[in-house]
């Protein structure tokens, strides 16, 4: 008999059958090696720390975010598009946006106030990347405050005047060189391989709940499956 991970079986949670039933049916179409790949890849996944970029314009810059956070285990990710529609450089991202969630604002005049206000619902402390010394020092920065997003802005600009009056407090990344800022995405990098460190190794309850697991498990599933859609008509045409 297949025995299903704990967080499938727990009845604490209050877990939705139908969930569980899909993911019993799914799993048969993919090699135990892939699930436990999967499950040991949940089980180092955060929502404590998301990221938001606002505007980032050039495809490679946005795809090596992508590509960081599926990396570092950082589950979310929001996309600002007030003037440049999300484009994935599949060269650099390498299917690596298959894995993450990913949010966008870009159907509004205000996608930055509704982005932030958003996060801040959830309880999200919004954490603006700057490149000037302001606000903490990357390696000062206090992770027991609270969840945080992270915001980055602009290749050129950075952030928008209105997303900087918005955010709650600011990071910058301490310079030892003549250039002022790294690239975006090479900054975005720095700051979440570091705070993910120190995360992991805090006492803060940075993992995701038993329900988040198993949603994502599906979806990874099902990612993993060729022709899952034909499959997954065929699963609900027989309920």
């Amino acid at each position: 008999m297949r025995v299903l991970p704990f967080f499938l079986t727990s009845k604490a949670t209050g877990m939705d059958e139908k969930l569980i039933k899909q993911v019993e049916y799914f799993r048969q179409f993919v090699t135990e090696r892939r699930l436990q790949r999967i499950d040991k890849v949940l089980e180092n996944r955060t929502r404590y720390i998301t990221v938001v970029l606002e505007d980032v314009y050039q495809s490679h810059n946005i795809s090596a975010v992508i590509r960081s956070c599926e990396c570092l285990g950082i589950q979310d990710l929001h996309l600002i598009e007030n003037l440049n529609p999300y484009r994935v450089n599949d060269d650099i991202a390498l299917g690596s946006n298959k894995w993450i969630s990913i949010y966008r604002y870009g159907k509004h005049e205000n996608n930055t106030v509704r982005a932030i206000e958003s996060l801040k619902a959830m309880d999200y402390r919004i954490v603006a990347a700057s490149a000037a010394d302001k606000g903490d020092d990357l390696y000062d920065f206090n992770l027991h405050a609270g969840k945080c997003a992270m915001l980055f802005g602009t290749e050129k600009e950075g952030l928008s005047e209105q997303a900087v009056q918005l955010a709650d407090t600011f990071i910058h990344i301490p310079m030892s060189g003549m250039t002022e800022s790294f690239n975006v995405s090479v900054s975005a990098g720095i700051i979440l391989s570091h705070l993910v460190q120190r995360l992991r190794n805090s006492s803060l309850p940075w993992r995701l709940n038993d329900h988040e697991k198993a949603e994502l498990r599906l979806q990874w599933i099902k990612n993993s499956i060729k022709n899952a859609d034909a499959i997954e008509r065929l699963y609900f045409n027989n309920q």
